[in-house]
């Protein structure tokens, strides 16, 4: 039949009026009311199985779109395949002139016209950057978080793109692990309240101003072993269930469009080809009715994984498996129609991930308006707008940790002092964009530098002391560590002698964080200590701010510097953020989404571990019980851990009663005061333990917390529920229940300092 002869009302016509022609896509007239299901179907029912194929394929951007067509090679197939239809996705275009470049063919020339979607790594911002998701995690304000995700949403979709690869809501426990700067840190309750705020942000109600978001990676991706990138995770089932589940459950409930499966194996099955986590847990038990994309190329890395032989067995494995969309493996569109032939995969399921795809192409609105995301002039106003800046510099200064602050240091006095400025980071313009900011031009965060010139009572002289890298490798986003170069150093000794205050900014690149990038060492990289100490030698009133997107081991520090600031990577504004919390006009609130340890060699830590039957030993001499001959148990910071400029006492923590049954519930208050002169915010924090369980319990778990401001000597109650959500855990018995016994409550000002009481659950 040829393609003008098809009058698509064959299908519910009395209902609907589908119309398919070279210069016009399918049109779904009179019919908004229609259940999406039904549109699904009838579009599902005109499809041949190579398009129906095509629907599962994603190509990378191959060629200049708006330049000759490609003749030959890749990118020619690439280019064939779409005027045929056998692309449903394309990733990495952006603006509005290629995007609609390429969704004119897809929609005026292919045989069916369905649009595409387009997708792009938008982690924390595209040309406006917000900081690193893991400190955007540090502030706890959910509000923000989901604010910074909606800026970056529409920033994105004022150039085209439709579809971003985040939040990655993998909880790290690793801080070798490179990624970890691109999650919420190591607490699945804190991670679950975050994915629900990124989901949010970066989807709103599909206006033009939204994008689709995608949980990933599923699942337990960051469990890689040694902290190695891709390396090979092997959990339990309780681990599996209570720490690595909850967030992308939680990015479920909250409506999430799209999951991104992950590079490593669990359970010896790498995770594109896991029937059990994309068939039975993902779109079964959790009825998840979005669709699920591949990691890039993680079809056919099932060949070395050993689990395919090839990329014909890939494909089939990753099919059947519940992979519906082949991010640039061309496995799919290579071999699943032949596959479909000869009965190794059903035709049932290739229409189940057809239709799933096409539902979400519907939902965003792309079948009534496939230009929904090509305005010209929208692009023109809205990347870099003012109201951005105002944004992710209020997200940058919410996600400041302030770590120690010995003789009140800081804030910095605003006027009559001179101030060294010391370190290569200080003077970055670059560095402080973090890693996966792809699309953002170099060279375009404020400095810290630049942020501290805008004090202008105040002397400020910069020296760079050092270099942190000492070039690019190979690889355009690697950078190489300077371990040799001190010819800075002197300069910088002779400006700290003569100055008041030492400000120095050190820390890690912001290339040496991110995907690829696992470290064995989490010291500050290269000289950066040996700079440090030989400053405090001649000065010791540094305040040593930190760029890094992991957390780091810095004992020698936490012994000799007087005031320490985490400032991460904190985007476009970062020297601005800085600057007001070092001079006090914002009062740091931030509190640590990931333990900081003493020692790498104490990672994995974090604070809601498990008891050893031999926890500590009542004889002193004693060496057998669990701990290191060579370093202490306890991290450096804590989880939760952040000062302020305030100064907060916890008292009178109260239970409306000791115990509660099936439905109850408990109240827990405490009383919190400001006892500085200064206004400032508390993230107050509930943690529970259950005692004794069917399966062991974490010695703590965070349950809630609320932030507070409370000005000078003020005093406030902060109530907390307790019910059965609050002490449900998957069992023994494969489900989440509430067991009976006893519990301990914790609240307090972070995972180590709390105050106590007890309470029981009965039957």
């Amino acid at each position: 039949m040829k393609l003008n002869q098809y009058k698509y009302g064959i299908v519910l016509a009395s209902i609907i009026t589908l119309s398919c022609s070279p210069s016009k896509s399918i049109v779904f007239s009179e019919s908004k009311k229609m259940p999406i299901d039904i549109k699904v179907d009838s579009v599902l029912k005109l499809m041949t199985l190579e398009e129906k194929v095509g629907q599962l394929n994603q190509y990378n951007g191959f060629w200049e779109v708006t330049g000759p067509t490609p003749k030959e090679g890749q990118a020619a197939k690439k280019y064939a395949d779409l005027k045929k239809g056998l692309v449903g996705s394309m990733l990495n275009i952006k603006g509005v002139k290629d995007v609609r470049a390429l969704q004119k063919i897809a929609v005026e020339q292919t045989r069916l016209g369905i649009p595409l979607l387009f997708g792009f790594d938008v982690i924390h911002g595209l040309k406006t950057i917000s900081p690193i998701p893991l400190a955007e995690a540090a502030s706890w304000d959910l509000e923000t978080i989901k604010k910074s995700a909606a800026i970056a949403a529409e920033e994105s979709a004022s150039v085209g793109i439709n579809w971003t690869f985040a939040p990655m809501v993998d909880i790290s426990r690793d801080a070798r692990w490179g990624r970890v700067m691109e999650g919420a840190g190591e607490d699945p309750y804190l991670g679950s309240k975050i994915a629900v705020a990124r989901v949010e942000g970066f989807q709103g109600d599909f206006s033009n101003k939204n994008i689709l978001a995608c949980a990933k990676h599923f699942a337990g991706y960051a469990f890689a072993e040694s902290g190695r990138d891709y390396n090979t995770v092997d959990v339990s089932e309780s681990t599996l269930e209570n720490t690595i589940f909850p967030p992308f459950k939680a990015s479920v409930d909250a409506g999430v469009r799209t999951f991104m499966n992950s590079f490593n194996e669990l359970n010896g099955v790498p995770a594109t080809g896991n029937a059990y986590l994309q068939r039975q847990i993902l779109k079964g038990d959790w009825k998840f009715d979005g669709f699920v994309v591949s990691d890039w190329g993680s079809i056919n890395e099932m060949i070395p994984h050993g689990f395919a032989k090839d990329g014909k067995q890939a494909a089939e494995i990753a099919l059947n498996a519940g992979s519906d969309m082949d991010m640039e493996s061309s496995a799919y569109v290579e071999y699943l129609a032949e596959l479909v032939k000869e009965g190794r995969v059903k035709e049932t399921l290739v229409d189940d991930a057809v239709k799933r795809i096409l539902k979400v192409k519907f939902e965003l609105g792309l079948f009534e308006n496939p230009y929904k995301y090509c305005d010209e002039n929208r692009e023109s106003v809205t990347v870099g707008k003012a109201e951005f800046q105002e944004g992710v510099l209020d997200m940058a200064r919410k996600s400041i940790v302030l770590l120690k602050n010995e003789k009140e240091l800081l804030p910095l006095k605003k006027e009559g002092q001179k101030i060294a400025l010391i370190g290569a980071l200080a003077n970055d313009k670059t560095s402080p964009l973090g890693s996966w900011r792809i699309a953002a031009e170099e060279n375009t965060a404020v400095s810290v530098l630049e942020g501290l010139e805008k004090y202008k009572a105040n002397q400020i002289s910069y020296v760079k002391g050092a270099d942190v890298n000492i070039g690019r490798t190979q690889f355009v986003w690697e950078t190489k560590i300077n371990t040799t170069d001190k010819s800075g150093f002197d300069e910088a000794i002779a400006l700290a002698k003569k100055s008041d205050v030492v400000v120095m900014v050190l820390g890690e690149h912001g290339l040496q964080t991110g995907e690829g990038r696992s470290r064995a060492d989490l010291g500050l990289p290269g000289v950066q200590e040996e700079l440090l100490e030989a400053i405090f030698k001649v000065n010791p009133n540094i305040v040593l701010v930190l760029n890094n997107g992991r957390p780091l081991a810095i004992p020698w520090a936490e012994d000799h510097i007087p005031a320490i600031v985490e400032a991460w990577q904190l985007g476009t504004q970062s020297g601005n953020a800085i600057a007001e919390v070092l001079y006090g006009d914002y009062n740091p609130s931030g509190k640590l989404p990931m333990t900081f340890p003493r020692s790498v060699g104490q990672v994995p830590i974090y604070y809601n571990y498990k008891n050893t039957g031999r926890p500590i030993m009542n004889e002193p001499e004693s060496v057998f019980w669990s701990h290191y001959i060579d370093e202490k148990r306890t991290p450096l910071y804590p989880f939760g851990f952040g000062l302020s400029y305030s100064k907060f006492e916890y008292s009178n923590l109260k239970l409306s009663n000791n115990s509660f049954s099936k439905n109850g519930t408990i109240d827990v208050s405490v009383t919190i005061k400001n006892t500085a002169k200064v206004a400032g915010k508390e993230v107050v924090q509930l943690y529970i333990r259950d005692l004794i369980g069917s399966i062991t319990r974490p010695v703590k778990e965070l349950k809630g917390f609320e932030m507070i401001t409370l000005e000078p000597m003020e005093t406030k109650i902060v109530h907390f529920i307790i019910n059965e959500k609050t002490t449900d855990f998957y069992t023994v018995n494969r489900k989440w229940e509430t067991e009976a016994g006893d519990f301990k409550v914790y609240v307090g000002t972070n995972s180590a300092e709390n105050l106590e009481a007890n309470f029981k659950y009965t039957n």
